[in-house]
């Protein structure tokens, strides 16, 4: 009997026993980085210096509280590239009736696109700079693929080139009325070798009003963006960009900056801040 009592209080102290020290045990504080916020900061690494150290329910810029994922760069807003907008070698650049390219300026790496156009010599304006040729054989075979067959009708432009133009429409139609769908010599972004308009495989309507509103140019407006490319004349722009609508006129600007001014249904001169253009 003694021994069974024995037993029992042994078996009962030891039960005791394991109980206090599992309370004492997580009761004890967690010391180092804090693994309850789930990694979820301002996007700021913390260091001793910072005394912003809780940041859970700090709100960003864009008022979603978590960055998880993120770097310190990519949480922050760093704007267009300003230099990138006058350099010519740019894929960037911005030309309009307010910034020219220099009188001599000729690009290095012009190529002949693979794509179809509505006419078979090699000549001027069937060629790109490379980085922009590259995007724009993908923007053909991407229609394609959707049943929509794309023509190029004219990409690069000398100085020359585009002086003789503009000069032949002054002639035809008056100075004032050729700005409105023609550059100034310098002004054009054919000179740039990145841009180039286009039409459906027949040719008709091409570097015309009626375009607009055919399958080809509602695919380009809905896709041109995915291949680095914008609409650079959009409807309802005019008096920012200058000239009047025109779907068929492609400029090559690469893919992160096309995809923002798609997003926010602007125009290169409103990505970088650089308006009003007057409409003359």
């Amino acid at each position: 009997m003694n021994k069974w009592i024995t037993t029992v209080v042994v078996l009962f102290v030891a039960a005791v026993l394991v109980v206090g020290c599992g309370s004492k045990n997580s009761a004890l504080p967690v010391t180092g980085t804090n693994t309850g916020q789930s990694g979820i900061t301002d996007g700021n690494a913390v260091s001793p210096d910072n005394e912003e150290s809780d940041t859970v329910d700090k709100p960003t810029d864009n008022g979603d509280s978590s960055t998880e994922g993120q770097t310190p760069s990519d949480s922050q807003d760093k704007g267009p590239d300003l230099a990138a907008a006058a350099d010519a070698e740019s894929v960037a650049v911005l030309v309009n009736k307010e910034f020219a390219l220099p009188e001599d300026y000729k690009p290095e790496d012009l190529v002949y696109p693979d794509v179809r156009f509505t006419f078979k010599e090699k000549i001027e304006k069937r060629m790109m700079r490379k980085e922009a040729a590259q995007a724009l054989e993908e923007l053909f075979a991407a229609a394609e693929n959707d049943g929509v067959y794309l023509a190029g009708v004219s990409a690069y432009r000398s100085h020359s080139t585009q002086t003789s133009l503009f000069n032949r429409y002054v002639a035809k139609d008056g100075e004032e009325k050729a700005k409105t769908y023609s550059a100034v010599p310098g002004h054009s972004e054919h000179e740039t070798g990145l841009a180039i308009d286009v039409s459906g495989s027949d040719g008709k309507c091409a570097a015309d009003d009626c375009f607009g509103g055919t399958k080809e140019a509602n695919w380009l407006d809905e896709h041109a963006t995915e291949h680095g490319f914008i609409i650079r004349y959009p409807d309802g722009k005019e008096s920012i960009t200058g000239y009047k609508y025109e779907p068929w006129h492609l400029r090559f600007v690469g893919k992160e900056i096309a995809a923002e001014i798609a997003e926010r249904d602007i125009t290169l001169e409103e990505y970088y801040d650089a308006v009003p253009v007057t409409g003359n």
